[in-house]
Order: structure tokens, then C-alpha cells, then sequence
């Protein structure tokens, strides 16, 4: 679903025919690497002079991209201990991709990718993916299936269905809490900004940009946690062999 009837793109020949949040979804892509490149540049800059410990006192490409890894590594380390220090990268693609699709949206011309199924769709299917291959890596296959069964062996017929249903449902969670809240959002705020032309549609812009902020680390903070679980029984067999 696109929440804006007419954006830039329909005005470019050859892209108007792809799909709308497929060429958003790539510009986000596009700019992000970008941006990480530029960060990267200037940290081996800093570097090569001897600077890196020492913070910029200008917003610039690293000190933001030093605000975000911050950010997410003291999130992560919370949740997850030393151990989810691995996972900072995953974490914060995660945060970072949603953040700015969301933000996109705010922009005249511009739809957010996150208001499309198939996007928010695409990211629970990749959280999915991500925290199981993980918890697989950290306990070995036998052990991360084991505890679909639960403490009670005799109790595997009810709570293998159970614990199924469970995950295969997450996926999908994330993404109808994402996609439901982006298009409810960017379309309250097309429709005030077609009725009230000044002062008002500011107020829901700084609005938007809140909920942008929210959700994307929602999704974030549900992944972290989907992770935990899944290495949980990891750290608790270390414990007892301890």
C-alpha cells in the first residue's frame, strides 16, 4: 500500500514501472551504505591522525554513526551480556534500515518502504531467520530444537505445537505492528496536511517523526529479545557445567 498518491519517482521514466516501495526500500539501501562509507572515511581520517579516541565537536557523519553503534552496543549488552556484542551489526541494520524508511515518509514526494506488507514482511522473515540461526550456532541443532519441547518430556505433544505456532507467528507479528502503525501514521498525517495547511501538520510531522523513532526500536528491542530466548538455554547449560 502506498500512502502517497503521487511521488517522485512516477515522474522517472523506466523506474515509475517498478513497484513503488521496492525502489524506496533500495534508495534507503543506497543511502545507508553511503552514509557508512563517509562515517568510515572520516574514522580512518581520525585515525590516521591520531584522533580516534577523541570525539568531533561537530555533527558529522561519524559522530552520528558513533551515537547509533554506541547506542545499540549499551542496548544489547544490557539484554543479551558480553556475549551479544557479535550481534551489535545485525541489531543495529535492523534500527538504522527502519529508522530512515520511516523517516522517508515525512518527506514530500518520498513513501515510507515500511508501509508496504512485503517490506515489513521481508524484515520479520530476516529476524526470523537471524535469531534461529543464532540460537542453533550457540546451542548446536539437538539442543536449540530440544527446548520445543519443554522442562516436561511427556508434555512434547502439546508444547511442540505450542512453541511452533509461537515462533512461526513472530515474523508475521513484527510485521503487522510495523506496517499497520506506518501506514496509520503517514496517512493521519497526509490527511491534516491536506486540510490544514500551516501550523498543525508541524505538529504531527514532529509526531511522525516520534512514532518512526518508536517503531523502529520496537522492532529492534523485539528482535534483541527473540534472541535472548534463543541462547538462552545456551547460557544456562554453561552455568550448570560450570
Amino acid at each position: 500500500m502506498e500512502t502517497h498518491p503521487i511521488t517522485w519517482i512516477s515522474l522517472i521514466p523506466g523506474i515509475n514501472s517498478l513497484p513503488g516501495h521496492t525502489v524506496h526500500a533500495t534508495l534507503v539501501m543506497l543511502l545507508l551504505v553511503g552514509f557508512a562509507l563517509l562515517a568510515n572515511r572520516q574514522l580512518s581520517a581520525a585515525r590516521s591522525a591520531g584522533n580516534e579516541l577523541i570525539p568531533e565537536d561537530k555533527l558529522s557523519a561519524r559522530t552520528l554513526a558513533e551515537l547509533l553503534v554506541g547506542g545499540m552496543q549499551s542496548l544489547t549488552l544490557g539484554i543479551l551480556g558480553r556475549r551479544g556484542q557479535r550481534y551489535v551489526a545485525l541489531f543495529g541494520s535492523f534500527f538504522i534500515f527502519i529508522l530512515v524508511g520511516n523517516l522517508m515518509g515525512l518527506l514530500p514526494g518520498f513513501s515510507p518502504p515500511t508501509s508496504n506488507f512485503n517490506i515489513t514482511f521481508g524484515l520479520g522473515v530476516a529476524s526470523f531467520l537471524a535469531y534461529n540461526a543464532i540460537g542453533i550456532h550457540a546451542q548446536g541443532l539437538v539442543n536449540y530444537l530440544k527446548h520445543f519441547v519443554g522442562p516436561i518430556w511427556w508434555l512434547a505433544f502439546l508444547m511442540v505445537p505450542l512453541e511452533l505456532i509461537d515462533n512461526l507467528v513472530r515474523p508475521v507479528s513484527l510485521a503487522l505492528r510495523l506496517f499497520g502503525n506506518m501506514t496509520g501514521d503517514h496517512l493521519v498525517l497526509e490527511i491534516f496536511t491536506d486540510l490544514t495547511k500551516l501550523v498543525i501538520p508541524v505538529l504531527f510531522y514532529m509526531l511522525g517523526a516520534f512514532v518512526s523513532l518508536i517503531q523502529a526500536f520496537v522492532f529492534t528491542l523485539l528482535t534483541i529479545i527473540y534472541v535472548s530466548l534463543a541462547v538462552g538455554h545456551a547460557d544456562e547449560h554453561d552455568e550448570h557445567h560450570h
